[in-house]
């Protein structure tokens, strides 16, 4: 295996950062179906969208730009503080190293955001060789409400097709990575699926399903990955 492709929110680490953002926001003010003022707890609101939309409930895009739209005016400051609590996985660091150390490209595809997926890696000390992400723009003091990125309307498929092609690698010499509903089309294109506690809706797309970094290891290993 030439390519590996991991998801990262649920896979590569069990923080969900759009939730991590939504606690330092606390509650906003919205008008509800009947026009009445309503107050909403935001880090339960965005665990809620994410739900539905790992489940394949709601599209990706919908979710993402729902979630980014409570954000409006959180700051700079405890933007960052969210992303300082975003964490690997036990055991993930050591499993990038030693695909590092075999010469595999590694890249993480993810509609979450690259600030929070570098300070996780940083934090450990580990690097990988691509990082696809999205951001959430500001205005220089706070978000601003809203996102951009190449993976909220694009799909993880085209991402890996591109790193393969990139790197001189047929596609049945790759490996995707995830667990939600927006992993689905690189799970599905991938040489080898693998699902890391996927939903439901996921399960049957992968090859393999492994519930912690040491079975993906054993995977990993026995497909010379690593």
């Amino acid at each position: 295996m030439k390519v590996v492709a991991f998801d990262f929110d649920g896979t590569l680490s069990d923080s969900e950062m759009t939730v991590l953002l939504g606690e330092r926001q606390g509650t906003v003010e919205r008008r509800s179906t009947d026009g009445r003022a309503e107050s909403v707890d935001v880090a339960e609101e965005m665990a809620a969208i994410t739900a539905r939309a790992m489940n394949d409930e709601i599209s990706y895009a919908r979710s993402l730009r729902d979630r980014a739209a409570l954000l409006e005016g959180l700051s700079l400051e405890a933007a960052e503080e969210a992303y300082g609590d975003v964490t690997l996985r036990p055991g993930a660091a050591d499993l990038l190293d030693a695909l590092a150390e075999k010469g595999t490209y590694v890249a993480i595809l993810t509609g979450g955001f690259e600030d929070g997926v570098r300070a996780a890696l940083e934090r450990e000390g580990v690097a990988v060789d691509e990082i696809v992400a999205n951001r959430l723009p500001d205005d220089g003091e706070a978000l601003t409400g809203e996102v951009e990125g190449s993976l909220i309307e694009g799909t993880k498929d085209e991402a890996l097709e591109r790193l393969a092609a990139e790197n001189d690698a047929d596609m049945v010499n790759t490996v995707a990575v995830g667990d939600g509903a927006n992993d689905l089309p690189m799970l599905e294109v991938a040489g080898l699926a693998v699902g890391f506690e996927p939903k439901p809706a996921v399960e049957p797309a992968c090859d393999v399903v492994v519930s912690d970094m040491a079975e993906l290891r054993e995977v990993l290993e026995r497909k010379n990955a690593i």
